[in-house]
């Protein structure tokens, strides 16, 4: 049996098509993720940004390390979620940058070789701001609670980018919607023909906001989860093997 991943047009959304803002539900209930076209990021801006992280990762391994990652923090160039020296690690390399907020932002992370990359980052990121926003209103919409309240969570929101190079060889969601939208495990396998990049983007709360069941989701029906603060929340995550969904578990109500 052949599944269709979910394709979301965001264009249509925007026009106010009923259709396409039920199929976005439908995504996040049953598959936890859906592909986004029509979403009006200039396919030069992707590429750029494609084409300088790539750059950056053909450097020599003494260039990259001085942006290396520091103890007890994971961004920056290296491995994450590393607990242990006997655990194994991804065969691939690792770049990690939190460029927002502006605020919080950490430039001795930041490459600059190639030249353009900061630029570019932020060309980058500034784009995937504002369809997250955009997104997140939406998703307010079809959960039945007030688009801007929730979008007013992701203000100055921490917006973490991992770039993964693999050579040849977070579940919030589910805890605000109370169990509505799925959590879905990332796997990646390494291709034996060649190399693979991959560029994530993680959209995030402010760290003052609370990462619970939404009030309004709750009014009849019991809440599934804990409610923590998103700072709590991250150090949760940081401090935990990726032992698929044990995070999800911990946060479960019995």
């Amino acid at each position: 049996m052949t599944l269709q991943i979910p394709i979301i047009d965001m264009s249509k959304l925007i026009d106010g098509n009923e259709y396409e803002l039920a199929a976005l539900h439908t995504a996040c209930k049953n598959w936890g993720f859906f592909q986004l076209i029509n979403h009006g990021v200039e396919e030069e801006v992707i590429e750029k940004m494609k084409m300088d992280v790539k750059e950056f990762f053909k450097l020599p391994l003494e260039e990259k390390k001085i942006c290396a990652q520091v103890p007890n923090n994971i961004e920056g160039y290296g491995q994450a979620f590393v607990v242990s020296q006997e655990q194994k690690l991804d065969w691939g390399d690792m770049l990690f940058l939190l460029p927002q907020p502006l605020s919080q932002r950490n430039m001795r992370f930041c490459p600059t070789n190639p030249t353009s990359f900061r630029a570019t980052l932020d060309e980058y990121s500034l784009e995937l701001q504002r369809i997250s926003i955009c997104l997140v209103r939406f998703i307010g919409r079809n959960l039945g609670i007030d688009p801007e309240k929730l979008a007013s969570k992701f203000k100055d929101g921490t917006q973490g980018i991992r770039m993964n190079y693999y050579p040849h060889c977070a579940e919030a969601h589910k805890i605000m919607s109370n169990g509505q939208y799925k959590s879905i495990e990332h796997r990646a396998v390494v291709n034996p023909e060649k190399e693979r990049l991959s560029i994530a983007a993680f959209h995030s709360p402010n760290m003052n906001a609370m990462i619970g069941p939404l009030e309004d989701l709750i009014k009849d029906e019991k809440a599934n989860y804990k409610t923590v603060t998103h700072y709590e929340y991250i150090r949760l995550v940081v401090t935990r093997k990726l032992d698929g969904k044990s995070l999800i578990g911990h946060m479960k109500l019995l």
